[in-house]
Order: structure tokens, then sequence, then C-alpha cells
């Protein structure tokens, strides 16, 4: 299995910190990454198992879920002054995004539920190359859900879909069918085949008289809708099941700092 903490290092210092060995930086020494900003904590027992692994003592690191204000030391480790500074960047980096995801997330999901107690917010699987594993788990702390994770552990038939292959027919499979339907017209048509809907670029108030009319054709159904802008949640959620976005892979970072000390 891959070391992604491992391939993010070798990327960001290859071959030898020049800066640190220039310097004749030696000893040990204590490291805090502190947040300029209010924030909710993901992946942190991630990044600290990867210290702990590089002989690091890792002295402070918040549960993920946990909420953190300007100015609160999120993680905290001490050690080999040079290995302190070759993870410091990568570090902060990494916590920037991930907690910015469960940010949102939480923001998004906690607008939702005010609306609709009942509706999911979950992200599709556009993550970034390699960074997967961590934005979908930033997601769930921040109670969200995922669309799907991968090609492998979904069944979704998409407006290409249609395209190459046409009518479908009467599908069945031991997961749950996901179809796409390209225009309104298809929306009936395989409304009391499908398992699952997911409409696409249809508005709050098309959305309001259309979703019971499908569901009257097969009342099991779930709908969901994809392709909306996030600040427009509290308007959908009242109308579907799900919310699909791929939009909170994107959160702006979290503003960190990191300080480094000798013991």
């Amino acid at each position: 299995m891959i070391d992604f903490f491992e391939f993010y290092l070798s990327e960001d210092c290859p071959y030898g910190d020049e800066t640190t060995e220039l310097l004749g930086i030696r000893g040990n020494g204590r490291l805090r990454i502190v947040s300029r900003e209010h924030g909710v904590a993901a992946c942190m027992d991630d990044l600290a198992a990867f210290y702990t692994d590089k002989g690091l003592e890792v002295v402070t690191f918040l549960d993920n879920g946990a909420e953190f204000n300007p100015n609160d030391v999120i993680f905290g480790a001490q050690g080999d002054l040079p290995m302190l500074f070759k993870l410091w960047r990568v570090s902060q980096t990494f916590l920037s995004l991930v907690c910015a995801i469960a940010s949102n997330t939480r923001i998004a999901v906690e607008l939702a539920h005010k609306v609709n107690p009942d509706v999911l917010i979950a992200t599709s699987r556009k993550t970034h190359p390699g960074f997967r594993r961590y934005e979908l788990k930033a997601v769930k702390t921040g109670g969200g859900q995922h669309h799907r994770n991968s090609l492998s552990d979904s069944i979704l038939v998409t407006q290409n879909h249609f395209n190459v292959a046409g009518d479908p027919g009467n599908l069945r499979a031991m997961k749950k069918v996901e179809l796409e339907p390209r225009t309104r017209e298809e929306a009936f048509k395989y409304a009391p085949l499908a398992d699952v809907l997911l409409l696409d670029h249809y508005n709050p108030g098309e959305l309001e008289t259309l979703v019971p009319e499908l569901r009257s054709l097969n009342p099991q159904l779930e709908i969901g809708v994809g392709g909306i802008d996030l600040r427009m949640v509290s308007e959908y959620a009242g109308h579907v099941d799900f919310i699909v976005t791929s939009s909170l892979y994107y959160s702006k970072p979290l503003d960190l700092t990191t300080k480094i000390r000798k013991l």
C-alpha cells in the first residue's frame, strides 16, 4: 500500500534540506501548528502516526471533528530538529487542506439540516489525484457522505453512458442502479426502473413539482441533485434526498502557521 506521507515528503525534500544542513541545525526541538481562524479538525491522527513513525513525539493533536479557534495550537510534536524542519511545510499544508474541507462540509450540512434534517450532503469522486483517502475522510469528519468512492463501488449510468450505449433497458444488479437522465422525458421513463435518479441543473422551483411526480411512479425512488452552488444548499435541501457536490474538495485552505523552537 502506498505511504502517502512518504510520497508527500519525497516531493518536498527529495535529497535533503539544504537550508537546515547549511545552518548546521542539530539537536531536539518543538514544532507547533497554530490556526489563525476557526475550523474543524480532520486527519490529525494520520499525521500523528507519521510523526511517530519518524521517531518524533506527538504532544498535541485534535480529535476528528473537534472545533478550534484562532490562536489555538492544533498540532504539536517534539524531537529531532532536522526532521521537524523537513516535515514542517508538508504538515501545515496538509492540515490546512483537510481541515478546510471538514469545516466547509460541516457548514453545508448544518445549512441543509435546518431545512431538511434527513437530507445528505455527499461528495463526488472528483478528488485530487493522490489525495482521495484524506479528502473523503475530511468530508465524513465534517458530517458529509460519499456519493461514490470509485468506479468499483456503485453503478451510475451517466449521460455519456446513455449517449454511447443507448436505452439500457430493464437493468438488474446486486447494487443500487442510479441513473442520470438527459431530459425530463427520460426522468419519467426511468423513474419506475431505477433505485436512484440524479437530476442535474434543475432549479428549486422545477424540483418542487418534478420530484413528487417522479415519486408517484416509484415510491421507493431516491432522488439527488448535482451541479449546484453550495451557497444555495438551503433552497434545494427540502426537495431531494441528497445533494452531490465536488466543490468541498476545492475549499480555500485554512490560514495556519507553524512555530519551531529549540529545546
